[in-house]
């Protein structure tokens, strides 16, 4: 694989570097199988970045097959050899982080400062948190608890896991899943979204060229319904996990059930941003851009429902629009835009189309429009604000996924936190007062995976991110989802040698 470094051009050079395929099975690119080729496209220009073979099922066999080769080696590894490899892995990416922040703009459309100062960092991050995690991996401590036995419990390896991540974060994404299962000592398959495998395929390469073993790491990008199906169904993965939407989810449950694998969802999220009547009003108006429109709105945990109490409802409202009005659409690379373009335009018709019948019920108070002009050719669409849609509309309980902000008023803690909770999701929330008894009833009752107070966004490596309901189960990040990577094995020892003997008398009776 050609290595750009320091050469790298204003967009990254996909084409010569994917030129031996994209897909990336035991330690080596090489091209798909299936007969049928798909192209990556800047949603920013609509210009195609690279045309590579899908991968067809007997390339997710072959990955399957390197990866259950090398656990045996990989799984025998100490912790620390496992950790020495991990931090080799962290400074690898810190060397290329450039050109892993441009070839995530370019297939994403995300700002490059976006890239680089949040995807890449926190991937790096991530990578050096599992090369310590890698050493605290521990049972629990021995002890008698039966007659002359004792008891300790081991945790083991899985296999072979059978990732799927999205194309919204697709570095970060890519981190979570591998990160985790191989600090634990499981080898892993990896489908990334096929809108955007190019940094799950550097990633990849960056890890056989840390020293991880080929095979430990494997890429293969295709379609949900051919790779990915076949992927979590195979008879050899022995635990899946899966980032992206709840139908979809339910469908890789499904599959996954009839081999009894271990599974890990992480699904849709439609996150509330409850601002009490004591909160900041000019902190809780810019938390809620920043909130709602991180990563052009492409976040499941992004701010998407905001509960305003009365008193500062028009309040909020202008604010928030206002501040919406001064976001910057453009090219990704450019130094001074604030937003990109969404992922691709069927998404943007998407979102539009929320907005649009939206227009029947509520106001669209700000944006609700793609540009034109010199971005018209692009996936753009204007930061949106909608208020006073009712809490049954659309707009309010399904998932829109894009640069788009729904306010409603609520008059009492009671109503608000109820409104809160009044979907199927559980991803994350937050609640914005100077109140600590009502921070600390907020956090309490919000039934979500993280709750924000007076912030909606960040997170760090130490803590998890997962949902509640129907936003999945199983945690990313932290040692919560190494732990998940991992089987609990009861060891008994007789201290005695005499007590099996014992133990057939009491069944059998003398004989």
């Amino acid at each position: 694989m050609h290595n750009p470094g320091t050469a790298t051009p204003d967009r990254f050079p996909a084409e010569e570097c994917f030129q031996e395929g994209a897909q990336y099975i035991a330690g080596r690119l090489t091209r798909g199988t299936s007969g049928r080729t798909h192209a990556v496209v800047d949603p920013a220009s609509g210009e195609e970045v690279l045309r590579y073979e899908f991968a067809g099922t007997a390339d997710v066999d072959r990955a399957v097959a390197a990866a259950r080769e090398a656990f045996p080696g990989w799984a025998g590894t100490t912790p620390g050899e496992r950790s020495d490899a991990l931090h080799r892995f962290a400074a690898v990416l810190a060397d290329r982080a450039e050109d892993f922040a441009r070839a995530e703009s370019l297939q994403c459309g995300k700002p490059l400062k976006l890239s680089r100062e949040f995807d890449v960092p926190g991937t790096i991050d991530n990578t050096a948190f599992f090369a310590g995690a890698a050493r605290l991996l521990q049972g629990q401590s021995a002890g008698e608890y039966s007659g002359d036995h004792t008891s300790y419990v081991r945790r083991e390896p899985i296999g072979v896991v059978g990732s799927i991540a999205p194309w919204n974060y697709p570095l970060q994404m890519a981190a979570w899943k591998i990160l985790p299962a191989i600090a634990a000592g499981n080898t892993i398959v990896l489908k990334p979204a096929e809108l955007t495998p190019l940094t799950s395929l550097l990633f990849a390469q960056a890890a056989t060229d840390a020293g991880i073993p080929d095979g430990v790491i494997n890429i293969v990008t295709g379609t949900g319904k051919e790779a990915g199906e076949h992927l979590v169904g195979h008879p050899d993965v022995a635990m899946t996990s899966f980032t992206g939407s709840t139908a979809v989810g339910k469908r890789v449950a499904e599959i996954a059930t009839a081999t009894v694998k271990r599974l890990h969802l992480e699904l849709g999220g439609k996150a509330p941003f409850v601002v009490f009547d004591d909160a900041d009003p000019e902190a809780a108006a810019h938390g809620a851009v920043a909130g709602a429109l991180i990563n052009t709105g492409q976040d499941c945990t992004a701010a998407t429902r905001a509960y305003v109490q009365r008193p500062l409802y028009e309040d909020f409202v202008a604010r928030t629009a206002a501040l919406m009005e001064t976001v910057r659409l453009g090219d990704p690379f450019a130094a001074g835009t604030d937003l990109g373009p969404l992922i691709s335009h069927v998404q943007r018709d998407r979102v539009a189309g929320f907005v649009d019948r939206a227009r029947a019920y509520a106001r669209v108070v700000t944006g609700g429009e793609a540009p034109g002009g010199e971005l018209a050719q692009g996936a753009y669409y204007r930061p949106t604000l909608i208020a006073d849609a009712p809490q049954d509309s659309e707009v309010v309980q399904s998932e829109i996924f894009g640069p788009v902000l729904v306010v409603l008023p609520f008059d009492t803690d009671d109503e608000g936190i109820a409104l809160a909770n009044d979907t199927p999701y559980g991803l994350a929330a937050s609640a914005w007062t100077r109140d600590v008894y009502r921070a600390n009833r907020a956090t309490r009752e919000i039934k979500a995976g993280c709750v924000w107070v007076n912030d909606h966004i960040p997170i760090i490596s130490e803590m998890p991110h997962g949902g509640y309901r129907s936003s999945g189960y199983g945690k990313d990040m932290s040692t919560y989802s190494f732990e998940e990577y991992t089987q609990i094995k009861h060891v008994m020892f007789d201290n005695t040698a005499v007590a099996a003997k014992d133990w057939h008398r009491t069944v059998f009776g003398d004989r």
